[in-house]
């Protein structure tokens, strides 16, 4: 599941268009993977030229063997969503100041798009944590996604002060510790946290659109995101909360040499 959308103050989010046209698209392009991997199997004898009989064999070995098509499909959706990490590693592993969490040198990154205002979000923190705790070599980088409601923007901001001021982690858990969020609760995680009270309360007032967060917005949406959380690890995306489980599988895939 995943946070629902809203468009706050100084966060522009426009939907990606990734429905049923894109994966009817690519259910095609794996039938036509599925009968070229045929076709390559079959002896020399097969009438090469002979179109219709090609055709008709491949059909009826996709429709004894449907299951054929489903695998290439997951196959070319992986294949495509690992080519999006990919060309956005860099960007996506490299915090915001000292928004992260984990290993100062790690051999695995995992990267959250995160908004403080989104339950999904607040229910994969002690994941996050345990993942953290229990693996030395890994790093978790944090990204801002205050799309969900206009208090997220503020919050997000005072977490960008925090992570300037080397105090993230203790505003981070603070805040999700908190019950809601507005003002209140802001100035009490930020404390809680042991952030200068006149620098917080300068950044609840500023209404200038924070750099950081048009980043992450456009990083995200290259991901094809719909909502928070976010998560990347190694080529793999999760939209919405996942298990220990599933996250540590993909943490320890990404760290296998290819």
């Amino acid at each position: 599941m995943m946070g629902a959308l809203a468009t706050p103050s100084g966060a522009a989010w426009a939907r990606p268009k990734r429905g049923a046209g894109t994966y009817a698209l690519i259910g095609l392009l794996a039938a036509g993977c599925a009968a070229a991997a045929y076709a390559a199997t079959q002896p020399a004898s097969l009438p090469v030229g002979d179109k219709a009989a090609i055709e008709a064999v491949v059909r009826d070995y996709i429709l004894e063997h449907p299951e054929i098509v489903r695998e290439a499909m997951v196959k070319l959706e992986t294949k495509r969503v690992a080519s999006l990490v990919e060309a956005n590693r860099s960007s996506l592993e490299t915090p915001y100041a000292g928004a992260w969490e984990g290993a100062p040198k790690p051999d695995v990154t995992l990267v959250a798009f995160m908004d403080y205002a989104c339950g999904y979000c607040r229910a994969t923190v002690p994941t996050i944590a345990r993942l953290i705790k229990e693996d030395p070599g890994l790093r978790v980088v944090y990204r801002e996604l205050p799309i969900i409601s206009e208090a997220s923007v503020p919050a997000a901001r005072v977490s960008l002060l925090a992570a300037e001021s080397g105090r993230f982690a203790a505003f981070h858990a603070a805040m999700y510790a908190e019950d809601g969020v507005d003002n209140d609760t802001i100035l009490d995680a930020a404390k809680k946290a042991g952030l200068d009270a006149a620098k917080v309360k300068a950044e609840l007032a500023n209404q200038a659109r924070n750099p950081a967060f048009a980043q992450n917005i456009k990083l995200a949406q290259s991901l094809e995101a719909e909502g928070t959380p976010l998560l990347v690890v190694g080529d793999q995306v999760f939209y919405g909360a996942v298990s220990y489980e599933t996250l540590k599988d993909a943490i320890d895939k990404a760290r296998k040499p290819s």
